[in-house]
């Protein structure tokens, strides 16, 4: 990523003051790294205490997860309440997702991953059908024992609207980038600081919109300003004309008379 160096400094500072901030970090553990996909396709879009309470209704609603898998579409949605496009959403993404690792491994899990390299596992994850870049990186990162920082949208925005990374970087440069910068050990403690400290402080409407005016602003300003000297530069020429017309006019009268 362009001015690492700059943006790597922001970042710790930014680690440091969100440690003070929320104190308070819950450890997390999964029986199966399958349950930490289906956390994750849950909470990609949602808060985490809410895809808590989702996680423990598909629990009570569903057997286990392969019921999950042959369930019908309207029982997911059902289960998973609020806002119904979103509910519809992760009812596809997970009924795709359970089906892929039941046709490739013949069960509703991932456990054969916990026993193979983290290289091999990760390739595995990025195989299955349905799954979003954050979902990968969050069993890799859960489940997995491996190295990552998942991302949410409201992450990468909180990112970007508060200048902590390039305004170029995209996901995986971001990604790539905060995965240098902090330790393995320390990768679910930031990415859980990160997720809160974005929740909670959201750009509003109007700081976006003062983003969008200083990014397009100054091309908008510098062509008004081309405009205006367009303009004068116009009515001088105009005015310059006139004066010539007029005195010819004054010099062919006095000739005449």
């Amino acid at each position: 990523m362009k001015n690492s160096k700059k943006y790597s400094e922001k970042i710790e500072k930014l680690y440091r003051k969100l440690k003070k901030k929320y104190k308070k970090i819950p450890e997390i553990s999964w029986e199966d790294p399958v349950e930490a996909m289906v956390f994750a396709i849950v909470s990609e879009d949602r808060t985490i205490s809410e895809s808590e309470k989702i996680m423990k209704r598909l629990k009570k609603d569903f057997v286990d997860f392969n019921d999950l898998r042959v369930a019908l579409r309207e029982e997911i949605i059902e289960s998973l309440k609020g806002d119904k496009s979103l509910a519809k959403n992760t009812t596809l993404a997970l009924s795709k997702a359970l089906r892929c690792v039941f046709k490739r491994y013949n069960t509703t899990s991932l456990a054969d991953l916990t026993e193979k390299g983290k290289r091999d596992a990760r390739s595995e994850l990025e195989e299955i059908d349905g799954i979003s870049e954050f979902v990968i990186e969050y069993v890799f990162l859960t489940a997995l024992e491996g190295h990552a920082i998942p991302l949410t949208e409201s992450m990468i925005n909180y990112l970007r609207h508060n200048e902590l990374v390039h305004p170029d970087a995209n996901r995986k440069d971001i990604e790539g980038f905060l995965s240098r910068i902090i330790l393995s050990d320390d990768a679910y403690e930031f990415y859980y600081l990160l997720r809160t400290e974005a929740r909670k402080n959201p750009p509003s409407k109007k700081t976006k919109q003062k983003t969008e005016k200083k990014k397009t602003g100054k091309s908008g300003s510098s062509k008004k300003k081309t405009r205006k000297k367009s303009k004068k530069k116009k009515t001088k020429s105009k005015r310059k004309s006139k004066k010539k017309t007029k005195t010819k006019n004054k010099k062919g009268r006095k000739k005449k008379g």
